[in-house]
């Protein structure tokens, strides 16, 4: 499974996620995708998302498959991981 973090560079609360997030995902082999937000080349998700970020997808932020936004829901990405192995 790939997720994947929308994220902005000067933030403590996604930089607080992807610390928790990263070792949740090794164990289940899964891949992360980290999107700055404020990247010109995402300046749409930006603009949908604002400064409402951290947010954490299952696959593409196209997919609106969204698992949590600004804090870690551990037992919810950790079902959505076991699911898809």
């Amino acid at each position: 499974m790939r997720l994947t973090l929308l994220s902005r560079a000067w933030c403590h609360l996604c930089d607080e996620m992807i610390d928790a997030l990263l070792p949740l995902a090794a164990v289940h082999g899964a891949q992360v995708s980290v999107i700055d937000v404020d990247d010109p080349a995402h300046a749409a998700l930006g603009t949908v998302w604002g400064d409402d970020v951290p947010v954490l997808f299952a696959g593409d932020p196209e997919s609106r498959n969204e698992l949590c936004r600004h804090r870690l829901d551990a037992g919810r990405v950790a079902a959505a991981l076991a699911d898809a192995e």
